[in-house]
C-alpha cells in the first residue's frame, strides 16, 4: 500500500476530502481516535506529502466564471528548452486550472476557465497564441459539467488485511 496508509489513515483522508475545515477534535471522534494520535497521523500524512494542502473549493458559477474550455496544444518544437518554457508559461496563466502533458496527437491538454467567451478569446489571442513554440490550439467548449469532484477513490486502497 502506498506510504503505509492504513484503515484509520484512509478514514482521516476521506473525512478531510469531504470537509478540510473539520476540527481535529471532531475528526478524532469520527475515526475513533483520541485527539493527540489523530493530530500526529494528520501531521505524518502532511509530512509524507499525501496531504498537499487544505483549500476552500469555490463555486465558479456563482463567481461568474461561465466558460470552461479544453484546449489541445501542439508545439512547433519539441526540444527540451521549448518544453520547459512552454510548461512554465502555462503554469503562470491563472486561467489554466489544469494542464497535462499528453501522448498521441497533441502535446498538452489544458482546462481553461474564464468569465465568458470573449475573455477566452482574449486569453487565446493575447497569451496562448503568443507563445513562440505553440503551433496549433484546438478549443472545445464544455456545454455543462456532469460530474466534478476532488475526492480520490480511497476505498480502492483497501487491502485484504483490513
Amino acid at each position: 500500500m502506498p506510504q503505509n496508509i492504513d484503515k484509520i489513515d484512509r478514514a482521516i483522508l476521506e473525512a478531510l476530502q469531504r470537509d478540510a475545515s473539520v476540527s481535529t477534535t471532531e475528526l478524532a471522534k469520527r475515526v475513533g481516535l483520541s485527539i493527540s494520535p489523530c493530530w500526529r497521523r494528520i501531521r505524518r500524512l502532511e509530512s509524507l506529502g499525501v496531504i498537499r494542502e487544505r483549500v476552500a473549493i469555490l463555486d465558479r458559477d456563482r463567481l461568474g466564471f461561465e466558460v470552461t474550455v479544453f484546449a489541445s496544444l501542439k508545439l512547433s518544437s519539441h526540444g527540451r528548452q521549448s518544453l520547459v518554457e512552454c510548461e512554465q508559461a502555462i503554469a503562470s496563466f491563472p486561467e489554466v486550472m489544469e494542464s497535462y502533458a499528453m501522448t498521441g496527437d497533441v502535446d498538452y491538454l489544458l482546462k481553461v476557465v474564464t468569465r465568458d467567451i470573449r475573455a477566452y478569446e482574449r486569453f487565446l489571442r493575447e497569451r496562448l497564441l503568443q507563445l513562440p513554440f505553440v503551433r496549433e490550439v484546438h478549443s472545445q467548449i464544455a456545454l455543462s459539467q456532469l460530474k466534478y469532484t476532488t475526492r480520490l477513490p480511497l476505498e480502492s486502497l483497501a487491502s485484504d488485511a483490513d
